[in-house]
């Protein structure tokens, strides 16, 4: 199966359509009927499935709403089905159910994989899914940028290798150009960050902060602010631990517990459980011993001195400064100078950085110059060999006279220092080079090369775009075409030619032709016809598949416009005959 390609589409309440459904084929489907309405609708229920613009005056008179819906096969890998998932959408089987409801009063909504989405994402994934070209209705190939891209792809790897080196050397330029800009446009604003990091690592180094000083300072503050108090209560305890010396009476606790501990110690051979509590009142006693020594030791080196406590308060007074402006800790304020001190090494390189930079975006525009100069060199010779292959084409299609060619050129800059230098001159450039590529006829010998869209009839722009696109087979990655009334003007061999071209060019891609012509229609690998019914106040139009009798039949009908006419049954015959040779080969 071809991925991408529509397989079913369901109209109901469209214009003359009341309910139908279009089957279509992987290959080539030709849709006829005896006149255009019935056919219009059918490609305009494309182009709503599809985005289109919507209109209210679509909807079936009496309906309160027009709905159409598509199937198409879709791989998971593919970018429609990337685009359609990131949106919500869920495939279907390894399909992609694409639906758009139009309200009587002109409301339109969309949904794709049973997710309501916004039109627009229809519009996103047209342009990957199908290429349409029309009487009145030109797409895909008539936008320069879309036709740059398909000589691209049509000249292959001479373009494609300078294409992506020049890509490269453009996205590191974009790169190289913001930094240079932002390091020139700021000038001043750095220089004033610079002088603000400077004053602030001075204001740092000159303090000197030792990491945990603050928390130091503090205990040593809370220390003297309460020396004497500290000190009273320290020889208080000492006395009730070691006793007083100049109070013989004094009872104090050192005394009291050796005087138990002895009392145990006396009868502790009677009973291991009283040993064991004469041990720990014994280990009571030194814990007592020591910690009155250490209490006579803490009471004697406390210092009290009010000039000490003045320069803690004072330092504590300088930190607390840095750490007002800086960070909430001296820990904090050491990280911002060791941040600052980083980021004005930084701004202080500005210089040298700045004629870096200069030296690197002058050699990445000078580089891309070369390499656009060979992007122009591959697209010119591809389009040499792309115009000489459509007006061969153009030549079987009923426009003998006609010839295409491809306008490349550049636009020059005015400011030497927007652009880069391609022969010689500096022109403007972009992601793609510095190529603006159009696609030019010219209809009949004498005439000016105009643009396609501007330098054809309806008729000949659908040939122009049958013959492009049958060239493109393989290059345009636009899995499905739709060509409206492709064989408008032209009959005899010349609509046999095109039925040939689009049944070639169905071998690579999905084709959906509206025709009048039974020449195009017997190319078709499925015929779809549509009928219309008039019971006197309503037209109805429905869809059916012609096989076997039936399409003999109805290419009669187009051939003589008579189903009936042995001669046109016999022409009928022969064309289908002709057209399965054709495929045969």
């Amino acid at each position: 199966m071809v991925l991408g390609v529509l397989e079913e589409m369901r109209i109901r309440a469209l214009g003359v359509i009341d309910d139908a459904v279009v089957e279509l084929s992987p290959g080539f489907t030709a849709v006829t009927g005896e006149t255009g309405a019935g056919k219009t609708m059918v490609v305009t229920s494309l182009g709503l499935l599809l985005g289109g613009r919507a209109d209210a005056g679509l909807v079936r008179i009496g309906a309160k709403s027009a709905v159409v819906e598509g199937r198409i096969a879709v791989d998971r890998r593919s970018s429609v089905a990337v685009r359609a998932e990131e949106a919500g959408a869920e495939l279907d089987d390894g399909a992609l159910l694409i639906s758009r409801t139009l309200s009587a009063e002109g409301r339109s909504r969309a949904h794709v994989g049973g997710r309501a989405v916004p039109v627009g994402l229809l519009s996103e994934l047209a342009d990957e899914l199908v290429a349409v070209h029309g009487q009145t209705d030109q797409q895909g190939l008539l936008r320069p940028a879309r036709q740059r891209q398909a000589l691209d792809r049509y000249a292959g790897a001479a373009v494609a290798g300078p294409l992506e080196k020049y890509a490269a050397a453009y996205g590191r330029l974009r790169a190289v150009s913001a930094e240079l800009d932002e390091l020139t446009t700021r000038a001043r604003e750095r220089a004033q960050e610079a002088d603000l990091l400077r004053f602030g690592l001075d204001e740092i180094a000159a303090a000197e902060p030792l990491p945990g000083e603050d928390a130091e300072l503090a205990a040593e503050a809370e220390r003297l602010g309460h020396a004497e108090a500290l000190a009273s209560a320290a020889t208080a305890a000492h006395t009730a631990l070691a006793g007083d010396p100049e109070d013989l009476e004094g009872v104090d606790a050192a005394t009291l517990v050796a005087g138990a501990h002895r009392a145990l110690e006396s009868v502790r051979s009677h009973d291991p459980a009283l040993a064991a509590l004469a041990d720990r009142v014994g280990e009571i006693g030194i814990l007592l011993s020591d910690a009155a020594g250490e209490l006579a030791g803490y009471a004697d080196d406390l210092d009290a001195d009010p000039r000490r406590l003045a320069a803690v308060e004072e330092r504590r007074a300088t930190l607390t400064h840095l750490t007002r402006k800086y960070g909430e800790s001296v820990a904090d304020v050491l990280a911002w100078a060791e941040r600052g001190a980083a980021r004005l090494a930084e701004l202080d390189g500005d210089d040298d950085r700045i004629g870096e930079l200069t030296a690197e975006r002058d050699a990445l525009r000078a580089e891309l110059g070369t390499l656009a100069q060979t992007l122009t060199d591959a697209r010119t010779e591809a389009a040499g060999r792309f115009a000489e292959a459509v007006t061969a084409e153009l030549a079987e299609l009923a426009m003998p006279h006609a010839r295409v060619s491809f306008e490349i050129r550049q636009t020059e800059s005015a400011d030497e220092t927007a652009g880069i230098e391609v022969g010689g001159r500096p022109v403007l450039y972009g992601p793609q080079g510095a190529d603006e590529v159009e696609l030019l006829l010219a209809p009949h010998p004498g005439a000016v090369p105009r643009p396609i869209a501007k330098g054809a009839s309806g008729g000949e722009l659908s040939r122009v775009m049958l013959a492009v696109e049958v060239v493109f087979a393989g290059s345009d990655p636009v899995p499905t075409y739709l060509f409206d009334e492709v064989d408008a003007g032209v009959g005899g061999k010349a609509a046999v030619e095109i039925g040939r071209r689009l049944a070639r060019l169905a071998q690579s891609a999905q084709v959906v032709v509206v025709t009048h012509l039974p020449q195009v229609a017997a190319f078709a690998d499925r015929h779809l016809v549509v009928e219309k019914t008039n019971d006197g106040s309503v037209t109805r139009s429905g869809v059916q598949a012609m096989e076997g009798e039936d399409r003999v039949r109805e290419l009669s009908r187009m051939l003589a416009g008579q189903e009936d006419s042995q001669l046109a049954r016999a022409h009928a015959e022969e064309l289908l005959a002709a057209a399965r040779a054709t495929h045969a080969r």
